[in-house]
């Protein structure tokens, strides 16, 4: 696996993975819907230039409470964001980054998160992925809980939403704001090495 940080393990089955201590916080590896692999990793500063082709070529509907920012300049002004004030994962399959979630500010007890899939990657569990490692990273940086703001008529994040565990604790001009405690029995289950997965 090598030494913590440098996690892009390749051609071995995880199935039988019970994890090391130079493990991150949940296996980086995963497979989608469509069984093909993919990594999740901190975002390095070289991934900048990725995210912004990425976020790009999302398409405006996928744009929420004016997020992801719609040009270049904003865009880099808001991924800066996660460096300066908080901190953020990707998804790559094969070397394209198809996903990016973060939160901040990076120091608060109840960060707020944020987590996009590109176009071509969405409806494939990628999404949902992203934030269970959002979750065992938020717990292993010390945080207590995760909050996210969601408008109400998104059913599908919602829906993703509830069933990891966040709960709906106010609603407001057609949005949710949604938390997950980081006591929860999810931290433990996003945290378990592969061997000790459900199907």
């Amino acid at each position: 696996m090598g030494r913590k940080g440098d996690w892009a393990c390749t051609g071995w089955d995880n199935g039988e993975c019970t994890a090391t201590p130079y493990c991150p916080p949940r296996c980086p590896r995963f497979r989608d819907r469509e069984a093909v692999p993919g990594l999740v990793r901190p975002q390095r500063p070289a991934d900048v230039d990725a995210l912004v082709e990425m976020y790009l070529g999302l398409d405006p509907s996928d744009r929420t409470m004016g997020l992801p920012p719609a040009t270049e300049t904003e865009l880099r002004r808001w991924l800066g964001r996660f460096t300066e004030d908080g901190w953020s994962l990707v998804a790559e399959m094969g070397s394209t980054v198809v996903g990016h979630t973060g939160v901040t500010p990076g120091e608060a007890a109840a960060p707020h998160l944020v987590v996009f899939v590109a176009d071509d990657a969405q409806g494939r569990g990628v999404g949902s992925e992203l934030l269970r490692q959002l979750v065992a990273y938020a717990a292993d940086h010390g945080h207590e809980a995760l909050t996210l703001t969601v408008e109400a008529d998104n059913t599908a994040a919602v829906t993703v939403y509830d069933n990891l565990g966040f709960d709906v604790v106010e609603r407001f001009r057609g949005e949710l704001e949604m938390r997950l405690s980081l006591d929860e029995p999810v931290v433990g289950r996003v945290q378990r090495p592969p061997a000790e997965w459900e199907g």
